[in-house]
């Protein structure tokens, strides 16, 4: 494991976009390499409104490495849902996301640790509660 790298995943990135405090703190005081996975700026752009908030998601997105989907990942992805998309509830997002990380040597930063069962290196960094 790459001592440093974290993968964000897009639930975190979506509370930092809110403004959920708990997330602005992590990602703002975060000391390691933020990497983010195509696959989440591709979830994070098919909810964007066009125009300012298009422009903002884009400029904040520039802060992060972001990892492509290539052959390899989209394997292991693909295995990953294959293997465990019955038994843990795992769409092919998280699949894809789960492989970038472990093949780009990340540790997994995300709010719902159950959609990975793959990696054994994933940080829960805040409690999702009803308010945020």
């Amino acid at each position: 494991m790459t001592a440093g790298r974290f993968l964000v995943d897009t639930d975190v990135l979506i509370g930092y976009l809110q403004g959920v405090p708990q997330a602005v703190n992590f990602l703002e005081g975060a000391a390691e390499t933020l990497l983010v996975s195509a696959v989440s700026v591709g979830e994070l752009f098919a909810g964007v409104r066009e125009g300012k908030e298009r422009v903002a998601l884009s400029a904040f997105l520039d802060a992060f490495k972001v990892l492509p989907l290539d052959r390899e990942s989209a394997e292991r992805g693909g295995l990953y849902r294959r293997d465990f998309g019955k038994s843990h509830h795992i769409g092919l997002p998280d699949a894809l996301i789960a492989a970038a990380a472990e093949l780009h040597g990340a540790r997994l930063v995300t709010l719902n640790r159950k959609h990975f069962p793959t990696l054994s290196d994933v940080h829960v960094p805040y409690i999702k509660t009803a308010g945020t």
